[in-house]
C-alpha cells in the first residue's frame, strides 16, 4: 500500500462501508497476487532493418527482421498502422467492420530503401529501419514515428508486452483531446494516463480522469492530425510542446510518447481541417446519437430517496419560481437488486405513497414468486405520468453492481444466466458496494448485455423515458489501490476471452451498448439516448457522457470547460459535468457562473443531495441562491430554452458530420497561433462565441476574437477580429458574441422556431442552417438553408434556399432589452 491509498484507507475505514470497503480491497489484492503473471526480466526488440514489402489493396506491409508493418488507406482517407500483424478488428471503437481500402493508393518503394505510400489526404513513407512519417500530399511533415520497442520476457505474456512509441510534430504543434481531462483543453507538457477512473496526470494528489480515450489531436500550421491508438489496455501518453529557433534555424520538435502495459500495437490517422478531421473520425466510430429535445433542456438531479409528493414539490417549486425543467433523474446512489439497492428507489417510494406493494425491488418482476406487480407498477407510471403531462421527463440512474444477495431476483437471475465477472477461478467477482458486496455483469459478453437490456422492462413499465449510467468506470468501493475490480478479473471479451486489464476501458462502453439496444427493443417506437459516466471511443454511438461535478473551487469552471472540448475533439459532442446544489456553499456567486457557462453546454443539468446532505429541499434546489441571483438564475435557463432550435440543429449537424456542438474558438482558423493558445472561451456552432467568467469577482474580461465581425449580443456593439477585446461581464450573464452575418434559429412567444439574424459587414453575405427536431421515432429531416445580405437601402434581408420566402419570424438581433425587429 503505498502514501496515496494508505491515506485513502483511513478517510473509508471511519465511514459506515469501511469494512466493506477493506474486505473488498483485499480480496481484489489477492486475487490479483495469484493469477496475474510475476514480472520477469525482459528483453528490449526494435523493428529491425527492412527486409521486404508485399503491396496490396489501399497500402500493404513492410517486413523487418524483427517485425511487420501493415499500412492501409481507406476509402474515406483514414489510414490504419499495425504492427506485428495488428489488424483493425476486432475493435470496439470501430461502429462496424472496417471501411474498405482505397484502391488508389498503393505501396511503392521510396529514397534510402524505404517504402511509401500515397494518398489523396496523406503521403505516409517508412524507413528502412521503422519510423514513419505522415505529412501533407504538399510534403509537410505532421508527424514522425520513430521505431517502436517492445519489452518482451522469454515466456509469452497474455496480451502482448508492453511497448513504447515515441513521434516528433511541428515545433509549433498544440495538444488536444486524450478524452475528458481536466489539465485542458490545451494538454501542455506532462504525461496523462489512459485508464477510466484512473488519475489523470502524475502530478501528486491529481483527480480523476472521468474518460479517457487514447485519440491525441494536433493542430500545427502544417495542419490537424488526429491519432488514435486502437488499444484499451492502462498506459500513458507524454507530451512536451516544441519551441521555434526565432531566426537561428534550430527549431525543437514537440515531442509524444505513448507508453502501454500490453495490447495490439495498432493506431489510425485522420489530417485535414479540424472539421473534415471530425468528420473521417465519425466515419471511423459511429455517427453521433441525436439526443431527445428534452436532454436538450434543463434537467435536474436529485440525489437520494424522493417520494412523488417530493419529486411534485422539485417541478412545482421550479415552476413557481419561474425555472423550465424538462427531466428529473433520480439518483439512490446505490445498486441494482434488493428493496433497498435498487437502481433508482425514488419511484418505488412514489408506489408506496400511492398504496402499491413495491417490497420486491426493481427487476424483480421477472421472479415468478412477487406478488401484486401489477399494482406497483401502475402507482409508478402514474406518477411518471402525472410529470410528463408538466412536460417533466423521468430518467433512471442505474449502476452496474448488482448486490450479491442469495434471494435477490436480480441477483439470482444474473447468478443462473452466468453473466457476472468471474475470477480466474471461475468464482464470481465481488466488489464493495454502498449497502453489500455486488457483482458485476461482463458487458463484455453478448448474453449479458441482453440480459441487462431485458431488465430495463420495469423501468419502462414505471414510465422512465431514458437511463443514466453512474459508476460505469466500473467503479468498486475500495479502502485502497485502485477503485475497480481485479485486474485479474475474467472478461469474455466477444469470445475472445482476457482479463480486465483489457476490458476495463471499454466497460462503460460495452454497459452503453446493453443499455442502448434493451431501451430500443422495449421502446421501439422512440430513439434510445443512453447518458453514461464513463466510455470509450464509439460511446457517442449510444448517447452522450455526463461526469460528476467538478472541483468545488472557481478552478472547477476551467475544467468544465476542459472536459467538453476535449470530448467534442475526441468524437462526444453531447457531454457536460453537474452544477451541484448552492445549498451549503460559501459562494453563491459560483454556483451562478457555473449555471450560466452550464447553459451554453450541450449537457445542463443540475443537482440537488437532498437530505442526504441535510438540506431542506428548497435550499438544494436551484433557487436556493436566494433572491438576490433568483433573477439571473431564471435568465440563464430561459436562454437555454431559447436555443432550443439552435440546438437541436447542432445536434443534428454533429450526426451527420462528426462536428460537436461546441468547439475551440481555433475551429475555423487553425493556423491562427493566438486562437490555438487560447482557452478561456469556445465556440457553439459556427454562430456564437462564449466568454465565461471563470474568477471571482470578474465583470469585465478580455475576449480573443477570431477573423471576422463580431456583435455583442448585450449592447448590440460590433467588433472586428482578429483582435483581443475587453467586454462587460455582470452577474446578469456573461459576454456571448454573434458572428455577423449569422441567422440563428431560437425559440419565441409560444414555442414557435424565430430567426435571429445579425446584420452582415457591408458587401458580403451571410447565413444560417435549420435543422427541426426529427420527433421521438427519428429519422433524417431536411436541413433549411438561409443566405442573409444587405438589401439597395442598407437593411437585411434573409431568403430560402434559391431565393425562395422564410417560413419563419425573423426578427433583427438588438441590444438585450430592446423590441424585436
Amino acid at each position: 500500500m503505498d502514501g496515496r491509498g494508505l491515506g485513502r484507507s483511513v478517510r473509508v475505514v471511519g465511514a459506515e462501508q469501511g469494512a466493506r470497503a477493506l474486505r473488498a480491497a483485499w480480496r481484489r489484492r489477492r486475487a490479483d497476487a495469484a493469477a496475474l503473471p510475476r514480472q520477469r526480466a525482459e528483453r528490449a526488440r526494435t523493428p529491425g532493418e527492412a527486409a521486404g514489402a508485399e503491396a496490396g489493396p489501399g497500402g500493404g506491409r513492410v517486413r523487418f527482421a524483427r517485425s511487420a508493418l501493415e499500412v492501409r488507406v481507406t476509402a474515406g482517407g483514414a489510414v490504419f498502422l499495425g504492427w506485428d500483424g495488428a489488424e483493425p478488428e476486432p475493435s470496439y471503437a470501430l461502429a462496424g467492420p472496417c471501411p474498405e481500402a482505397d484502391p488508389r493508393a498503393r505501396l511503392e518503394p521510396d529514397k534510402d530503401g524505404g517504402w511509401r505510400v500515397v494518398s489523396e489526404r496523406m503521403l505516409v513513407t517508412v524507413s528502412r529501419r521503422g519510423a514513419v512519417e505522415v505529412r501533407t500530399p504538399g510534403g509537410a511533415l505532421l508527424r514522425r514515428d520513430h521505431p517502436p520497442r517492445w519489452w518482451e520476457s522469454e515466456e509469452a505474456a497474455a496480451g502482448g508486452p508492453r511497448w513504447m512509441q515515441r513521434s516528433e510534430l511541428p515545433a509549433d504543434a498544440r495538444f488536444f483531446g486524450l478524452g475528458g481531462r481536466s489539465a485542458g483543453p490545451r494538454l501542455r507538457e506532462g504525461a496523462y494516463r489512459l485508464w477510466n477512473g484512473g488519475a489523470d496526470t502524475r502530478d501528486r494528489g491529481a483527480g480523476p480522469v472521468p474518460v479517457a480515450m487514447p485519440v491525441l489531436v494536433s493542430v500545427a500550421d502544417a495542419g490537424t492530425l488526429l491519432v488514435f491508438h486502437d488499444n484499451s489496455w492502462d498506459g500513458w501518453v507524454a507530451v512536451r510542446e516544441g519551441a521555434e529557433g526565432r531566426g537561428s534555424g534550430h527549431d525543437r520538435p514537440a515531442r509524444c510518447e505513448v507508453r502501454m502495459s500490453g495490447g495490439p500495437m495498432r493506431y489510425w490517422v485522420v489530417a485535414g481541417a479540424p472539421s473534415r478531421v471530425l468528420h473521417g473520425w465519425a466515419a471511423l466510430t459511429g455517427a453521433p446519437a441525436v439526443p431527445p429535445r428534452w436532454a436538450l433542456g434543463h434537467q435536474h438531479v436529485h440525489r437520494g430517496r424522493a417520494g412523488e409528493r417530493e419529486l411534485r414539490r422539485l417541478a412545482d417549486g421550479h415552476r413557481a419560481h419561474g425555472l423550465p425543467l424538462s427531466a428529473l433523474q433520480l439518483d439512490s446512489g446505490a445498486g441494482w437488486g434488493g428493496r433497498t439497492a435498487g437502481p433508482d428507489r425514488s419511484v418505488d417510494r412514489a408506489a408506496d405513497e400511492a398504496g402499491a406493494d413495491a417490497s420486491a425491488g426493481p427487476g424483480s418482476r421477472r421472479n415468478p414468486g412477487r406478488s401484486a406487480d401489477g399494482d406497483a407498477a401502475a402507482g409508478r407510471s402514474e406518477a411518471a405520468a402525472r410529470l410528463r403531462e408538466d412536460g417533466v421527463e423521468l430518467v433512471s440512474v442505474v449502476r452496474p453492481g448488482v448486490v450479491a444477495e442469495p434471494g435477490c431476483p436480480v441477483f439470482d437471475s444474473g447468478t443462473a444466466a452466468d453473466v457476472f465477472v468471474r475470477d480466474a477461478a471461475g468464482r464470481t467477482v465481488l466488489g464493495g458496494a454502498r449497502r453489500g458486496d455486488a457483482a458485476f455483469p461482463d458487458f463484455t459478453d453478448r448474453r449479458a448485455r441482453k440480459w441487462w437490456g431485458a431488465l430495463f422492462a420495469e423501468r419502462v413499465e414505471q414510465g422512465f423515458t431514458a437511463v443514466w449510467h453512474a459508476g460505469d468506470e466500473p467503479a468498486s468501493l475500495c479502502a485502497f489501490g485502485e477503485a475497480t475490480l481485479p485486474r485479474s478479473a475474467r472478461h469474455a471479451l466477444e469470445g475472445r476471452g482476457g482479463d480486465h486489464r483489457e476490458a476495463h476501458n471499454v466497460y462503460a462502453l460495452a454497459m452503453a451498448m446493453a443499455g442502448c439496444a434493451g431501451m430500443r427493443e422495449l421502446r421501439p417506437q422512440e430513439r434510445p439516448f443512453v447518458l453514461a459516466g464513463s466510455g470509450w471511443a464509439g460511446s457517442q454511438r449510444y448517447g452522450g457522457i455526463g461526469t460528476a461535478a467538478p472541483e468545488a473551487g472557481w478552478e472547477g469552471l476551467r475544467t468544465t470547460l476542459s472536459l467538453v472540448l476535449g470530448l467534442g475533439l475526441c468524437g462526444v459532442p453531447f457531454a457536460g459535468p453537474d452544477v451541484v446544489s448552492p445549498a451549503g456553499r460559501p459562494s453563491p456567486e459560483l454556483y451562478l457562473r457555473r449555471l450560466q457557462l452550464a447553459a451554453w453546454l450541450p449537457l445542463l443539468r443540475t443537482r440537488t443531495t437532498g437530505r442526504a446532505a441535510g438540506a431542506s429541499w428548497e435550499a438544494a434546489a436551484p433557487w436556493g441562491v436566494g433572491a438576490e441571483l433568483l433573477g439571473q438564475v431564471r435568465a440563464a435557463l430561459a436562454e437555454r430554452e431559447r436555443l432550443l432550435p439552435y440546438l437541436m440543429t447542432l445536434a443534428q449537424l454533429a450526426h451527420r458530420t462528426g462536428t460537436p456542438y461546441v468547439r475551440p474558438v481555433w475551429w475555423q482558423h487553425p493556423r491562427d497561433r493566438a486562437l490555438r493558445d487560447c482557452e478561456d472561451a469556445f465556440l457553439l456552432g459556427d454562430a456564437l462565441l462564449i466568454a465565461p467568467v471563470l474568477e471571482p469577482g470578474v465583470r469585465s474580461r478580455a475576449v480573443r476574437l477570431p477573423p471576422g465581425r463580431w456583435y455583442d449580443t448585450r449592447t448590440g456593439r460590433g467588433h472586428r477580429g482578429p483582435a483581443t477585446v475587453r467586454l462587460p461581464a455582470p452577474l446578469a450573464g456573461l459576454p456571448v458574441l454573434a458572428r455577423a452575418g449569422s441567422a440563428i434559429p431560437v425559440q419565441g412567444a409560444g414555442g414557435r422556431t424565430e430567426l435571429e439574424v445579425w446584420p452582415p459587414v457591408p458587401g458580403r453575405t451571410g447565413g444560417g442552417l435549420l435543422i427541426p427536431d426529427p420527433g421521438a421515432g427519428g429519422g433524417r429531416p431536411a436541413a433549411e438553408r438561409f443566405t442573409v445580405r444587405r438589401g439597395q437601402d442598407g437593411g437585411v434581408l434573409v431568403e430560402g434556399e434559391d431565393g425562395a420566402a422564410v417560413g419563419y419570424p425573423v426578427r433583427l438581433g438588438r441590444p438585450a432589452g430592446s423590441p424585436a425587429g
